[in-house]
């Protein structure tokens, strides 16, 4: 067996290695040879982090990283299985030359063979991503006064943001700025903030992005291991982009409720001019108070376990 990088006509191989390897597991999708040709002909794409076990000339087996540290299942054809953990943990040794201080991996939760494989190579499964929908009748009635008035998220509130505990957004401050005021898929006007009444900190920050060309949050898989666009937590992820998404964070976990429901609030005046009859929401468990917040007030739709083992 030889371990190598991508090479112009592995995209062929590996349509044939996943679509043999994954076809009996639950709500299998094929990969398409179009698919995968325009993630290769991205403008970012990385061919040195595509790895890929050769055997008499032809790839058996393929796996994948970001630099994000998100690595992929290694898929084989099938009889040659033996190849699979050599390969990832090739792959886990050049994530680690690169300077990458952890892994993570997900998949779906009925998908009990990958689990079991991250398990036996020492990944733990310490969180979950939970994801929420809320039709709007079922929406909280607004109090007749809302306690705190609803502002513009600025530039200047960043450094607040980025100390709000526990720290949700993953990427450092310069990062974020690009995130949260240049990103192509939202505007900087769809960010919305509460403030303290009599001290004017930063309170609470929501994001409600609308937009009809991204999936209906009620059409999509929500227990496949897709990341939402605009989710606090998700930033530096490869993400859907769903119609109707809202999110939030605040200052004091302990005020999550009235300052969550004054964001909620703002989000349910932005759509009274809107076709949008569903909000999506998407939350990782390192953020109990936010979960319990979507948990009071959003259905939850769907879940998938994270795999993390530091390098």
């Amino acid at each position: 067996m030889n371990i190598r990088t991508f090479q112009p006509g592995d995209d062929i191989a590996q349509v044939g290695i996943y679509n043999e390897a994954a076809s009996g597991l639950p709500r299998f999708k094929p990969a398409t040879l179009d698919e995968v040709r325009r993630r290769c002909s991205a403008a970012d794409f990385d061919p040195t982090a595509r790895l890929y076990a050769v055997v008499d000339g032809r790839p058996v087996a393929y796996v994948t990283f970001q630099n994000n540290g998100r690595i992929s299942f290694p898929w084989s054809r099938k009889g040659h299985e033996a190849v699979s953990a050599p390969l990832f943990l090739q792959a886990l040794e050049t994530m680690k030359a690169r300077g990458l201080a952890s892994a993570f991996a997900a998949y779906r939760g009925d998908w009990t063979a990958q689990r079991d494989f991250f398990l036996a190579h020492g990944f733990t499964q310490s969180r979950e991503v939970l994801n929420f929908i809320m039709d709007l009748p079922e929406m909280p009635t607004p109090a007749a006064r809302t306690r705190t008035a609803i502002s513009p998220f600025t530039l200047a509130d960043l450094p607040a943001l980025v100390n709000f505990t526990p720290q949700v957004p993953r990427l450092p401050l310069p990062e974020l700025e690009r995130y949260l005021f240049h990103n192509p898929y939202f505007r900087p006007t769809d960010l919305f903030a509460v403030r303290h009444k009599q001290q004017g900190y930063l309170n609470g920050v929501g994001l409600l992005i609308i937009n009809e060309d991204y999936a209906d949050p009620n059409q999509v898989d929500a227990n496949m291991p897709c990341f939402r666009h605009g989710a606090f937590g998700t930033e530096g992820y490869t993400t859907k982009r769903v119609n109707g998404l809202f999110s939030l964070l605040v200052h004091d976990p302990q005020v999550v409720s009235p300052v969550g429901l004054d964001l909620l609030s703002q989000a349910a005046q932005r759509l009274q001019e809107t076709e949008v009859e569903t909000l999506a929401a998407q939350v990782i468990t390192d953020a109990p108070h936010l979960v319990r917040f979507y948990k009071q007030y959003f259905r939850l739709q769907g879940r998938f376990p994270l795999f993390d083992r530091v390098l």
